[in-house]
Parts: structure tokens; C-alpha cells; sequence
């Protein structure tokens, strides 16, 4: 073979397996270890202390499945549509897609019945707030698959939307106020996450890769790591004023005071990981980091206990 097909044949696997390997190449494509990101969905009725009451418990539920469905059709189209990009990624590369295990027109149809799914189940099930939401989710991605993932920037907050509308969303389903500390606190939460993100994978591949995410040769480590402790700075500044908002002298009431130390130093935490550029996978790091979901308890418990008593 010559040189010629040598390169053709790495960018373009021939598909193999059968009915069933392609099956389970689907199910990882469709990532349901990333579903924990849309626990965020509780963010908003936990925040107002209203999480357990099963009409908001329902609502809540819905919301997450909605998210499931969302987001693996968007995975399921990305992965198609970033094939060959993948196969030059160290890691991407052994995704089902970009191996040739699942062809890519099934991808993408897989994906797009996903995509329907979600935006049916909520029209018939949730309120116009949480169909807005999918429905956004739904565009704004699509719109970050085809084109908007090549902007720098623009690929941040994109990215940083789809944390921020899934922490919308339970509130939106359960018609729960969301307040302006709150919508501070879950966008620019988002962002630290994605410039962490964004700044482990710059140090995986390289600077000035162009290969694998062409606005990654737009950015330097310098520039993420101003972009992820702004974040940070702004999130920790939102939530302070929130928590000290509610505790006052006539409230009685220290916990949300208290909580703003497990929320820093799980912040604190994070970035950790992002400076060891390990935070390519924020799902990883949540399941696998023990010191992490001991901080994300406790200021669970903060949290209940001061709304509770609030």
C-alpha cells in the first residue's frame, strides 16, 4: 500500500463488528457516564430548599431525563462530525466513531432521534420554561457542532451554556424563581469549568494544535488560566453575597455563611486538578476525586440545613 493509502485508510476506518458491537458502540458514544453533569439540574430547588417535594421531585426528574437524551444525541452527531479530527486526538481517537466501529451515518441519525425525543418528551410533559431551555440547548449545540467550536471564545461560553441552562432547567420545570445570585454563580461556574477544560486539553495536545480543535491555537496557557481564576474569582464573589444576603442578625440563621467555605474549597479543589491539566473530563474527576464529593456533601448539607431553617 502506498503512502498515499496509508494516510487515506487512517482517516477513513472501515466500519467492523456487527449488529451488537455497533450497538454498544452507540451506548458509549451517547457517553452516559457524562449524565452526572445534569445533576445540575437540582441546583435550583435544592438552592430554594424545596428538592423533596414530589411535585418538584417529578419536575426535576423530567428535567434530567430531558438532558440525558439532549445530550447524548449532541454526542452522538459531535462524534460524526469530528471523526477525523478525533483520529489525530491521543485520546478521541478511540472513540467508537472515530475507530470506525459505529458508522457515522448511524451516528448521527441515532443522534438526531435523540434530539427529537427530548424536545417531545418535554413539550408533552413540562412546562413552556423547560421547553425554551431544551430547545435552546438543542440549537445552541448543533449550531457548536457545525461551526461555533472553531471560534475562539465563542467556544468557551457555548460550552459554558450548556452547564448554565441545565442548572436553569430545574428551576424552570418546578417554576421556581431563579434569582440573579444564582444565575451568576451557575454561569461563571461554567466558564471556570470549561477554561479548566479547555486548559487541560491545550496541555495534552500541544500549543497551537490545530488538528484536534482549531481555536485551541488561539489560546495560550497564560490566557485559560486568566479565564478559569476570573471565573472562579466572580462565581466565589457572587456566591459570598448570596449567602451573606441571607444570613443576617434578625435571620438567626449562619448556615449559608457556612457554607461558603466547603464551596471555595471545592473550588479550591478543582482547580487542582486543572493546573495538573487533568480536568479534560469534569465527570471523571467528580466520580474518581473522594476529597471532592466529601467538600460537594457537606456543602449539600450546609446548603439543606440553611434553607431549611431560613
Amino acid at each position: 500500500m502506498t503512502a498515499t493509502g496509508t494516510r487515506a485508510a487512517r482517516r477513513e476506518p472501515s466500519t467492523r463488528g456487527g449488529g451488537a458491537q455497533v450497538a454498544l458502540g452507540l451506548l458509549r458514544t451517547a457517553r452516559p457516564r457524562q449524565w452526572v453533569k445534569n445533576l445540575l439540574v437540582l441546583a435550583a430547588p435544592l438552592a430554594a430548599g424545596l428538592l423533596l417535594e414530589p411535585a418538584v421531585l417529578g419536575a426535576t426528574a423530567l428535567a434530567f431525563l430531558c438532558f440525558c437524551l439532549a445530550a447524548s444525541g449532541i454526542y452522538l452527531v459531535n462524534d460524526a462530525r469530528d471523526a477525523e479530527a478525533d483520529r489525530a486526538h491521543p485520546v478521541k481517537r478511540h472513540r467508537p466513531v472515530a475507530v470506525g466501529l459505529v458508522p457515522a451515518r448511524v451516528a448521527v441519525t441515532t443522534g438526531l432521534l435523540l434530539l427529537v425525543a427530548a424536545v417531545l418528551l418535554a413539550v408533552l410533559t413540562s412546562p413552556a420554561g423547560l421547553v425554551a431551555v431544551i430547545a435552546t440547548y438543542v440549537v445552541v449545540q448543533l449550531a457548536y457542532c457545525f461551526f461555533l467550536k472553531h471560534q475562539a471564545v465563542i467556544d468557551l461560553a457555548v460550552v459554558a451554556s450548556g452547564f448554565l441552562l441545565r442548572a436553569m432547567a430545574g428551576g424552570l420545570a418546578a417554576g421556581i424563581p431563579l434569582s440573579q445570585w444564582f444565575l451568576l454563580v451557575a454561569a461563571f461556574g461554567s466558564l471556570f469549568m470549561v477554561a479548566g477544560k479547555r486548559y487541560s486539553e491545550h496541555r495534552l495536545v500541544g500549543p497551537g494544535e490545530a488538528a484536534t480543535r482549531s481555536s485551541l491555537k488561539e489560546y495560550s496557557e497564560s490566557y485559560l488560566r486568566f479565564v478559569w481564576s476570573l471565573s472562579a474569582g466572580v462565581a466565589v464573589t457572587a456566591y459570598g453575597l448570596w449567602a451573606f444576603e441571607l444570613t443576617t442578625p434578625e435571620s438567626g440563621n449562619p448556615w449559608p455563611a457556612l457554607s461558603i467555605a466547603p464551596f471555595v474549597l471545592g473550588l479550591l479543589r478543582y482547580a487542582v486538578d486543572i493546573d495538573r491539566g487533568t480536568a479534560g473530563a469534569p465527570e471523571d474527576i467528580v466520580l474518581g476525586d473522594r476529597v471532592l464529593q466529601v467538600l460537594g456533601v457537606v456543602w449539600v448539607v450546609t446548603i439543606v440545613v440553611g434553607v431549611s431553617v431560613g
